[in-house]
């Protein structure tokens, strides 16, 4: 019994892998159901539903003791789990309605590079920092893990260093190339982030990837680690670059704020904001990706809480040609252009919708940017597009109006 249901277990998921699918659910009276292309669907229609106790069993075999009693306390765990030359999944385990379920995200044994993950170019320019703070930010499922395994494993070709990673739980394995790499997990070698990164920081690392910045403490520490000279890389579940910062604040009293605002514009080196957008071949998703590079200016912006929020905004769209900022909408315009995604995609994830189809219209928007003529070719998507206007786009540069 025990062994046919832990093979039920590996054959939902090797299938799963096989179709590339991103995420499993398991769920008493449903069959198995994957998320492909992010769609649901029924991993095999023909297969029956599971039942509780398989469910239940299935639940037992990915968990350790220690984990089993977490899990039987708090009726929810995430936990990592691998199947040996197909992949490793990070498991989300919890009770509904009084029975166990599933959701299982596919986690693949190779890291992904910057182009396996369409990044911008200048991404790859953070594996390059001697220290500071980078956060990596986007809604659920929006990629930040990946990009950061691609990052963090940049810097283990090409540099000597100590990286020291803590996860909840370890997704991707990272072996040792010219870094020493040593990977913590939530759990199993550690009780918490807050604990993990403060002895971490008496571990001699160099780099420090924290998998998110989930409470105060975790916070405070992350800005010291940055401060004392280690490069600082971190998650959180943010939008954009002017929020990133307000979340970081909101998190302290407000008489702590602007100290905070001057040590944030201290250590922070980039706030990487991620949106995954369909493609428009139907093939995956493309992240539509806003840059934030701490220079001068905005490190005045991010110290005065009279000139944060659309302040910063504007300095990302005016700091793409020296600095290689980039907004969403300009990441979204280059999108567009180049014919990765529809425009009623691009809308779906702009910023400012009205203002995006304007500047797309030709029409000057409020920073004074817009779309100049082209070619012929772009001439037809203005007809998919539903638009009545000469619509010809620029290449990957938005140019500013004379």
């Amino acid at each position: 019994m025990y062994h046919t249901e832990y093979m039920a277990l590996e054959e939902i998921l090797k299938l799963a892998v096989q179709k590339g699918a991103s995420d499993v659910h398991l769920k008493a009276g449903v069959t198995p159901v994957i998320r492909l292309h992010g769609v649901l669907r029924a991993l095999n229609p023909k297969e029956p539903a599971l039942n509780a106790d398989e469910l239940e069993v299935m639940a037992r075999q990915v968990m350790n003791d220690q984990q089993w009693e977490q899990f039987s306390k708090h009726n929810e765990i995430d936990l990592g789990y691998g199947i040996a030359g197909v992949a490793r999944f990070r498991v989300n385990v919890f009770r509904q309605r009084g029975t166990i379920r599933f959701v299982v995200r596919n986690v693949p044994h190779v890291i992904p590079t910057y182009d396996d993950l369409s990044l911008p170019k200048e991404i790859s320019k953070l594996s390059t920092l001697e220290r500071g703070l980078v956060l990596v930010t986007g809604a659920a499922g929006m990629g930040k893990s990946s990009t950061l395994a691609a990052v963090i494993n940049d810097i283990n070709h090409h540099f000597n260093k100590h990286i020291l990673t803590i996860e909840d739980p370890i997704e991707f394995l990272i072996r040792d190339k010219k870094s020493l790499i040593t990977q913590r997990e939530i759990g199993v070698d550690t009780d918490n982030f807050s604990d993990a990164l403060r002895a971490g920081l008496r571990q001699d690392p160099d780099v420090i990837f924290i998998g998110e910045m989930r409470d105060r403490e975790t916070m405070e520490i992350a800005l010291t680690a940055a401060e004392t000279g280690h490069l600082v890389f971190s998650t959180l579940h943010t939008l954009d670059a002017a929020e990133t910062i307000n979340r970081i604040l909101s998190a302290f009293e407000s008489t702590r704020h602007t100290q905070l605002r001057l040590q944030i514009g201290s250590v922070l080196r980039a706030v990487i904001s991620q949106r995954l957008c369909r493609r428009k071949d139907g093939s995956g998703f493309i992240p539509a990706v806003e840059i934030l590079i701490n220079n001068a200016r905005v490190k005045e912006l991010i110290e005065d809480p009279q000139k944060s929020g659309s302040s910063i905004a504007q300095a990302i769209e005016e700091g793409q040609t020296a600095w290689g900022m980039q907004s969403f909408d300009q990441s979204l315009m280059k999108l567009l252009d180049e014919g990765q995604i529809t425009m009623e995609e691009a809308l779906l994830h702009s910023s400012r919708p009205e203002d995006f189809r304007i500047r797309v219209q030709g029409i000057t928007a409020m920073d004074g940017k817009k779309w100049t003529k082209k070619n012929g070719e772009v001439e037809k998507q203005s007809k998919d597009w539903g638009t009545d206007v000469d619509l010809q786009l620029t290449s990957v540069n938005i140019k500013k109006k004379a």
